[in-house]
């Protein structure tokens, strides 16, 4: 074999292992993974409190002062 043979069949060889954990970690982590709450999130108008609540509840009660409060759009 050739130099430049050796060269590239190393180079593929480190490219293909590399590929091979990067495929994986990412099944791993989606896998492992925390999964997305379908809870809401508010924010209180009155003290600025920011919690969450059940996702069936339009509105809730904001735990520190008890007004009532919309969900938060992002």
């Amino acid at each position: 074999m050739t130099p430049s043979a050796l060269i590239f069949l190393y180079v593929v060889s480190a490219l293909a292992a590399l590929s091979a954990v990067a495929v994986y970690s990412e099944r791993r982590r989606k896998r492992f993974g925390p999964t997305r709450s379908e809870d809401h999130v508010f924010r209180c108008e009155k003290c600025s409190f920011v919690y969450t609540d059940d996702a069936d509840v339009e509105r809730s009660r904001c735990p520190h002062c008890g007004t009532l409060n919309r969900e938060i759009e992002f």
